[in-house]
C-alpha cells in the first residue's frame, strides 16, 4: 500500500540556500519541491510522527551555497540532521518530549573564536510535558527548553518558561532574540552571542488587552510587531532598550516616565507602541522585509498587505483565494512564499508580488461544514483515471491524482470571491462523475434571503478530451421544483443520468445527441420522470451493464427499466430509510445501507428478488468492484462487534474496512483505518500505471482507495493483508534540479556548444529567437556569456530581416 494527501501547510516551509528547493513538512516526512517547476524532487523519511519544524543550515560563504543540510523536529521527540541533497540522515537526537516548534539562533549568527574553535550549537524547542498531558486538572503543559545539538542532549536544569500549551517560537533575523506569545502577553528572551550550557537569560514581557496570534522581529532595529484576534497590528519600537542594552536590569524593566513612551502599557520595556488596523479578523502572518522598510501582514481575508513603516501607507496583493498562514523569505531577494489554508503554497516574485507558481496539495476539509450539505465531507472518485474530486471552500472542485499525489485541475462551480465575513448564501450539495470521467454533474442551492429567492440548480459539465478541463454544458433550474436532490447516478457507457429527490420523484436526463444524433447541441434534457407512491426517493444506482435502475423509496427498493421508464419490481423493506445503493460489479447482486437507530447492511439477489444476508451495521461508505463480485464497507470500529469481525482491527482505530464477497457474509479481508468519520471508498483501475510498474497479477487490475475524513488517503491491495506492500510504485512527477528556467543567452539560443581550437569553416546558421523576453539576454555573470563580438553580431542579426532575393 502507499499513502498520500498530506497537509503542506501544517508548519512553515524553508528554502534551500540557492532558493532552488523548498522543503515542506508533510506529515511524518519532509517533501522537497523544485521552485522552478513546482514538482517534488525528493523526500526525507525517518520520523515516526508529524514533522513540526524544518531549518536549513544557512551558507556562511557564497561557495557554500551548494551545501544542503537541514535540521528537522517532530512530535516523536526526535531532532534529525540531514543532507537533503542525497538525501541521507546524518544524526538523530532523542529528547523524549514531543516537539511543537524549534529554532537554532546560532545558525543565524555563526561565530568562531580566534583560535578557530566553534561553539556548541544550541536549539530552543517548544515541547509538551507528556506526564501531565492526560491530566485535565493541570492547565500548564507547554515548556520552552534548550537542547545542545552538538552533545545530543537537553540542557539540564534549564527551562526558559512554562506556558499553558505548546506554542510556536519566533526568532529574530539576527538570531539574538526569540519570543513566544501566550494569550495577551509576549515573552521575549535575549540570546547571547556566545551561548553556553548554563546561562541566565534576560526576559521581558509586552502586554495587550486582546489575545495575540502572530509576531515578528525587525531585522536591524529594536522593533517588534504583533497581531491580535481582532485584526489589529501593534508595532513596538525600542523594545528591551533598558533590559537588554545594559548588563543588569534597570528598575525592573519599568518605564519611569510613561509620557515618554506613547502607547506602551505600564511595566513594558519599549519606547513607543503604534497600532494599525486594516484586517477584519485575526492576523495570521507578520513578517518584516529583509531591509526592514516594510511589514507584511495577512489573515483570513486572503489578502497580503504591505505596510511602509515610515509612512504607514499600504499596498495589497488581493484575491489569493484563501486565508494566509505563513510568509517566508528566500535567500533570493526576488522570491518568497505564502502558505494558505487551502493546502497551497504560492511562490511570489518580489517586489512586484506576482504569483509565479503554486505547489498545491489535496484540499483540506472545509472549516465551514454548513457550506456543504451532503457533499461537505464526501469525495467523488474517477474510477478509470485514478482521480478524486474534492470540495473546496471557494466553491470549487479540485481534481487530485491518487497515483501522482498532486493536483490536476480545478473547476469553479459558481463565481464567488473569498471573503471570510460573507454569510453563506450558496451550498454545493452534490457532485457526481460518469464512469469514464467525461461528464460531471453538480447540485447547488442558493439559500433564500429573508424567506425569498431560494433556488436549486442542476449543472452538467463536459470534459475536453485534449485539455482535460471541464466546461459548463447545461444548467437546469428547479429540476424537482422546490425539493432537494438526494442523489445523482450516471449510466455506464451511456450519456444518461438520473437524479432523485426528497419530493418523491426521479428524473432521467440524457444528452440531446442521444435522442437526435444530428443535433450539434451537447446539452442535456429530461427524458423521463418516475415516482413510487409519492414516497421520498433517497438513493439511486445503475447496474453494471446499465440495464436496470434501482431507486430507493424510503424503506423499499424499486427496480426500473431506464430506457422505457417502466417499473420492473419492488423488493425488501428495511427498518430505516435507505441511504446508499450499489450494484456489485456486473453480477446480479445489489447492496444497500440504511442509517438511524437500526442501521442495516443488506445484500440482495436480483435474480431471486430476495435478501441473501444482512448485518446490523452502520456503513459510512460502500464501494463495489467493477470486475468481480467483491465490495468493501467502511464502518466505525465501535459498531463492528455486530459483525464479529474485530480480529483485524487494532486498538485505537476509528474504523475498519471490511472486504466481502457478495455471496459470503464473512469478510475475507479487514483493514483498520483512522478518521473514518466522513471517509470514502472506491475501487479504481490500476491501468494508469505502466506495465513494468504493475507486476502483481493478483490485483486483477484494481486497487482499493480509502480517503479519510481529513482527506488523507491510502491505496490498498484488495487481495493482500493490511501489511502487504502493493506492487505498484507511486509515480512521482519529480523534477530534476538541472531542468531549471534558462536565463540570459541560453534563454534565446540554448546552451552553447563546447569550444575547440579548430577553426570551423562552415557558415553560421542563426537560430530563430525564442518567444522569451530579450530583457534577460545580458543578465547573469560575465563568465557565463559568450565573447562580446559573437554575442552582438548574433543579437543584431536576429533583429534584422533577411532579404529573400539578392538586389542587383
Amino acid at each position: 500500500m502507499f499513502t498520500g494527501g498530506k497537509s503542506f501547510v501544517s508548519s512553515p516551509p524553508a528554502f534551500s540556500n540557492d532558493a532552488k528547493r523548498l522543503l515542506v513538512c508533510t506529515g511524518n516526512t519532509v517533501s522537497i519541491f523544485s521552485t522552478s517547476t513546482g514538482l517534488q524532487t525528493g523526500e526525507l523519511e525517518g520520523h515516526g510522527a508529524k514533522v513540526t519544524s524544518v531549518i536549513v543550515v544557512p551558507a556562511s560563504t557564497p561557495a557554500s551555497k551548494v551545501l544542503c543540510y537541514c535540521w528537522t523536529a517532530s512530535l516523536d521527540g526526535n531532532i534529525k540532521y540531514w543532507d537533503f541533497a542525497a538525501p541521507e540522515l546524518m544524526k538523530t537526537i532523542d529528547i523524549r518530549f514531543p516537539i511543537h516548534s524549534m529554532v537554532i539562533p546560532s545558525l543565524l549568527s555563526q561565530t568562531t573564536e580566534s583560535s578557530g574553535k566553534i561553539h556548541d550549537v544550541f536549539a530552543y524547542v517548544s515541547t509538551e510535558d507528556v506526564k501531565v498531558k492526560g491530566d485535565k486538572t493541570i492547565s500548564v503543559r507547554g515548556q520552552i527548553q534548550k537542547c545542545n545539538l552538538t552533545k545530543s542532549r537537553l540542557v539540564g536544569g534549564l527551562e526558559l518558561a512554562k506556558i499553558e500549551r505548546p506554542s510556536s517560537i519566533i526568532i529574530s533575523p539576527s538570531g539574538n532574540q526569540i519570543g513566544v506569545y501566550e494569550k495577551c502577553k509576549l515573552l521575549i528572551w535575549e540570546i547571547p552571542a556566545k551561548d553556553l550550557d548554563q546561562h541566565c537569560f534576560k526576559k521581558i514581557r509586552l502586554h495587550h488587552t486582546k489575545s495575540f496570534t502572530a509576531m515578528a522581529f525587525h531585522p536591524t532595529e529594536r522593533m517588534l510587531a504583533a497581531g491580535d484576534v481582532t485584526g489589529r497590528i501593534l508595532v513596538w519600537r525600542g523594545v528591551g532598550r533598558k533590559t537588554f542594552s545594559n548588563g543588569k536590569l534597570i528598575n525592573g524593566g519599568l518605564n519611569e516616565d510613561e509620557d515618554d513612551s506613547p502607547g506602551v502599557r505600564s511595566g513594558d520595556d519599549a519606547d513607543s507602541c503604534t497600532t494599525w488596523h486594516w484586517h477584519s479578523s485575526q492576523v495570521n502572518v507578520l513578517f518584516f522585509s529583509s531591509d526592514g522598510a516594510y511589514l507584511y501582514s495577512g489573515g483570513r481575508e486572503g489578502v497580503l498587505v504591505v505596510w511602509q513603516l515610515d509612512t504607514g501607507k499600504k499596498k495589497f496583493l488581493p484575491r489569493i483565494g484563501s486565508p494566509l498562514l505563513y510568509y517566508i523569505n528566500s535567500p533570493d531577494p526576488t522570491l518568497s512564499s505564502i502558505s494558505c489554508t487551502d493546502n497551497r503554497i504560492q511562490l511570489l516574485r518580489m517586489p512586484s508580488m506576482e504569483i509565479v507558481r503554486s505547489i498545491s496539495g489535496i484540499k483540506l476539509p472545509s472549516s465551514r461544514a454548513e457550506m456543504y450539505d451532503a457533499f461537505g465531507s464526501g469525495v467523488v472518485f474517477n474510477h478509470t483515471a485514478g482521480l478524486i474530486a474534492v470540495p473546496t471552500e471557494n466553491y470549487r472542485v479540485q481534481f487530485y491524482s491518487l497515483f501522482d499525489d498532486r493536483e490536476v485541475s480545478e473547476v469553479q462551480i459558481c463565481e464567488r470571491n473569498h471573503h471570510p465575513s460573507d454569510d453563506i448564501t450558496v451550498k454545493v450539495n452534490l457532485v457526481a462523475l460518469s464512469q469514464d470521467g467525461s461528464t460531471m454533474s453538480t447540485v447547488e442551492t442558493r439559500l433564500p434571503e429573508e424567506g425569498i429567492g431560494g433556488l436549486v440548480s442542476l449543472k452538467f459539465w463536459a470534459c475536453d478530451s485534449q485539455s482535460k478541463q471541464f466546461s459548463l454544458s447545461t444548467i437546469i433550474y428547479e429540476p424537482h421544483r422546490e425539493a432537494a436532490i438526494s442523489s445523482i447516478a450516471f449510466r455506464p457507457a451511456s450519456h444518461m443520468a438520473v437524479s432523485s429527490s426528497h419530493g418523491g420523484d426521479f428524473k432521467v436526463w440524457v444528452r440531446r445527441q442521444e435522442i437526435h444524433p444530428k443535433d450539434q447541441n451537447t446539452g442535456w434534457t429530461c427524458h423521463a420522470v418516475g415516482s413510487y407512491k409519492k414516497k421520498p426517493l433517497t438513493a439511486a444506482a445503475f447496474s453494471g451493464d446499465g440495464s436496470v435502475l434501482a431507486v430507493a423509496a424510503e424503506k423499499v427498493i424499486t427496480l426500473w427499466d431506464p430506457d422505457r421508464n417502466t417499473l420492473l419490481a419492488v423488493i425488501g423493506e428495511t427498518l430505516e430509510p435507505i441511504t446508499t445503493l450499489s450494484f456489485v460489479g456486473k453480477s446480479s447482486y445489489l447492496v444497500s445501507a440504511s442509517r438511524g437507530a437500526d442501521p442495516l447492511l443488506t445484500m440482495w439477489s436480483m435474480s431471486k428478488l430476495c435478501t441473501i444476508w444482512s448485518y446490523r451495521l452502520h456503513a459510512e461508505a460502500i464501494a463495489s468492484s467493477m470486475l468481480n463480485s467483491t465490495f468493501a464497507v467502511l464502518a466505525p470500529s465501535k459498531l463492528l462487534k455486530s459483525t464479529g469481525s474485530t480480529a483485524g482491527t487494532s486498538q485505537g482505530a476509528e474504523g475498519a474496512i471490511l472486504l466481502f464477497n457478495a455471496e459470503n457474509p464473512v469478510p475475507f479481508a479487514t483493514w483498520s483505518v483512522s478518521k473514518a468519520q466522513g471517509g470514502r471508498l472506491s475501487f479504481i483501475q490500476s491501468s494508469p500505471f505502466s506495465d513494468n510498474e504493475l507486476t502483481d497479477t493478483t490485483t486483477a487490475g484494481e486497487v482499493l482507495a480509502y480517503v479519510s475524513g481529513c482527506h488523507e488517503y491510502v491505496v490498498l491491495n484488495p487481495h493482500g493483508d493490511q501489511d502487504s506492500k502493493l506492487s505498484i510504485s507511486r509515480r512521482r512527477n519529480s523534477s530534476s534540479l538541472d531542468e531549471t528556467e534558462r536565463f540570459g543567452y541560453a534563454s534565446i539560443y540554448g546552451e552553447l556548444p563546447e569550444f575547440t581550437m579548430e577553426i570551423d569553416q562552415t557558415p553560421f546558421q542563426s537560430m530563430p529567437p525564442s518567444d522569451k523576453s530579450w530583457k534577460t539576454v545580458f543578465s547573469g555573470p560575465s563568465h557565463s556569456l559568450p565573447p562580446l563580438p559573437k554575442l552582438c553580431s548574433d543579437f543584431l542579426e536576429s533583429l534584422l530581416e533577411r532579404r529573400s532575393t539578392v538586389v542587383e
